[in-house]
């Protein structure tokens, strides 16, 4: 069940539990990009001051969502001794996370204020928002920056979240309020129902608003729709295999999915993540390894070599159709899928920019390791202790430049609540990063 149309709507509910700070020294605080259209209704109805909260976590080297720190803009850093310590990190590997961070807390930073003075924190109560808490490392992140920054109280506002937020919120906020708590969470996105990526451009125009004295929108075009979402055929050697599409306007690269075993086209863990790709700006394809006849012999589920092949025709596919022919390619693999993708980027007849895997089993994919040069990531729950030792011994093979993220309390299929959020923005990060490097501009 969707609890709210979109992130306005949220906004406006979430206003209505917080109607007691109503005329009391207050700033609202919204964490960039998904949390501004939340925060803006908040302030709106509050008649409070708005603002963005830059924050980057430092997040342990090749365990990112484990943060030893936070840094904030005007210099504002929080370090947790505890975690450097249990962590064993040197200062020079402190310094290097801490430099890559402030280069894109600085470029955020620039980009949505364009030159305008924060809003003072110092001594008022700091109501920090955003669109949901799913794993919360930002959020904490963010409690410790406005604490930091001199606010004299800390609320934690949002839409949705786990269960347990009240109780891991705990000495980070004052206050936690959070409208919704489902026995079942797994990602902020299951309580909207347009949970689309909120843009550069759209944060800029609302925090205008704000400074505006929260005045009307002028009027825009409709959100651009994609030009091709539908299923597909595609011819893979001998056979013809299922797939689906999806092409929003002005992708910066394309991603095919190889699924793991007993899996398909439909799995809702690889959809989810399609839809957070798509979100980005990102093309997708998803498409079935096998037919169905191939299906009945459980042998060919586990023939790498074969469902690699099938990759490899795939790509060649979408080099020969013009709404994708110019676009980088990004593999992302789960569970076997993920070896047969690995062996597929050593192909030496494609050009894959990037590769992520999911749970993957990259020792299915042997000597090929060797061979693998494309960027890689490789996502593995840090309960899934047999597949997280595969991974660790992976990395070692890859030539190429190859991270291991952690993600805490998950299993082989992340299905605990927020885990497969976060194998989302790691995944999407991650093809952002390395497919724009690449790609170039598409034709109209």
């Amino acid at each position: 069940m969707r609890l709210f149309d979109d992130r306005a709507d949220a906004g406006r509910h979430l206003a209505e539990r917080l109607e007691p700070l109503r005329g009391k020294d207050i700033v609202v605080l919204a964490l960039p990009r998904g949390g501004v259209p939340v925060a803006f209704e908040v302030a709106k109805a509050l008649n409070a001051p708005l603002d963005v909260l830059v924050v980057r976590k430092l997040g342990v080297p090749y365990q990112p969502e484990l943060a030893f720190g936070a840094i904030g803009e005007g210099g504002v850093r929080v370090i947790n001794e505890a975690v450097v310590g249990e962590a064993d990190l040197s200062e020079d590997e402190m310094a290097a996370v801490e430099a890559r961070q402030r280069a894109e807390l600085e470029r955020r930073s620039e980009r949505f204020r364009r030159g305008h003075a924060h809003v003072p924190v110092s001594g008022r109560v700091a109501v920090i928002v955003d669109d949901g808490v799913a794993t919360g490392a930002t959020a904490k992140a963010a409690c410790q920056v406005a604490r930091a920054r001199g606010a004299s109280r800390v609320v934690l506002a949002v839409p949705i979240g786990g269960r347990d937020i009240f109780t891991r919120f705990s000495g980070y906020a004052d206050d936690v309020v959070c409208l919704h708590t489902p026995e079942f969470f797994f990602a902020v996105g299951q309580g909207y129902r347009n949970f689309a990526q909120t843009s550069d451009d759209e944060v800029v125009a609302l925090l205008d608003r704000a400074r505006d004295g929260f005045g009307e929108p002028a009027v825009i075009a409709a959100d651009d729709p994609p030009i091709r979402d539908e299923e597909v055929r595609v011819n893979a050697g001998p056979v013809s295999v299922a797939g689906h599409l999806m092409i929003p306007e002005r992708p910066v690269g394309i991603v095919v999915f190889a699924h793991g075993s007993g899996s398909s086209r439909h799995s809702p863990r690889n959809r989810y993540v399609a839809e957070v790709l798509n979100a980005a700006g990102l093309a997708t394809l998803l498409f079935d390894l096998l037919t169905p006849e191939e299906e009945r012999n459980r042998a060919n589920v586990f023939d790498i070599g074969l469902l690699a092949r099938r990759l490899v025709d795939v790509t060649g596919w979408l080099a020969r159709q013009a709404d994708t022919a110019e676009l980088p390619i990004g593999y992302f693999g789960a569970s076997t899928g993920a070896g047969a993708a690995l062996v597929a980027a050593a192909d030496p007849g494609v050009n894959v920019a990037a590769v992520v895997s999911r749970g993957g089993r990259p020792d299915l994919a042997g000597q090929s390791l060797t061979d693998v040069l494309a960027p890689t990531l490789l996502i593995v729950g840090g309960r899934d202790d047999v597949v997280l030792e595969l991974n660790r011994q992976a990395r070692g093979m890859i030539p190429g430049v190859c991270e291991l993220a952690v993600v805490p309390g998950a299993t082989h299929l992340f299905e605990e609540p927020g885990t497969l959020e976060q194998v989302a923005a790691l995944a999407r990060d991650w093809f952002i990063e390395h497919l724009s490097r690449v790609a170039t501009p598409v034709k109209p």
